[in-house]
């Protein structure tokens, strides 16, 4: 028998602001620890700051923007899913910077990262987009 509790998420709504990074770091950790998946913390956090800090620099118009970001455990505990939905329906896209820029990386770190990554359109009633991405997660037997 599967137990039915076998999805696990949370959601929460930042100010687009860079200054939020921190908080959203945190918060993400705090939740993967609490689901004991320490060993993929590194990873999530640094892909999903990539992912924030895109949403805060070119999916924000101005002070009253938010971005939401949500995490939740897939395919029975497989597999983690982080989203970040912000008001832009802008998709991003991949860029290859000159090694002198100081930007442009974000999309390629979180390409390397994660098992898989993409874009959707925004929840129902809401605009924007959702750009996700995905991280298998080891199973014990």
């Amino acid at each position: 028998m599967i137990p039915l509790d076998t999805r696990r998420l949370f959601r929460a709504e930042f100010p687009a602001l860079a200054d939020r990074a921190a908080a959203v770091r945190r918060m993400v950790a705090g939740h993967l620890r609490d689901w004991r998946l320490g060993e993929v913390v590194d990873h999530v956090v640094l892909a999903t700051n990539e992912l924030f800090a895109n949403a805060v620099e070119h999916g924000s118009s101005g002070p009253a923007d938010t971005v939401t970001i949500t995490v939740s455990l897939e395919r029975f505990g497989r597999e983690l899913r982080v989203e970040v939905a912000d008001g832009s329906p802008v998709i991003p896209v991949v860029r290859a910077p000159e090694p002198t820029e100081e930007s442009g990386r974000g999309l390629a770190i979180v390409e390397d990262l994660a098992g898989d990554w993409g874009t959707e359109p925004p929840d129902p009633g809401a605009g924007g987009k959702k750009v996700w991405f995905t991280l298998p997660l080891e199973t014990t037997s």
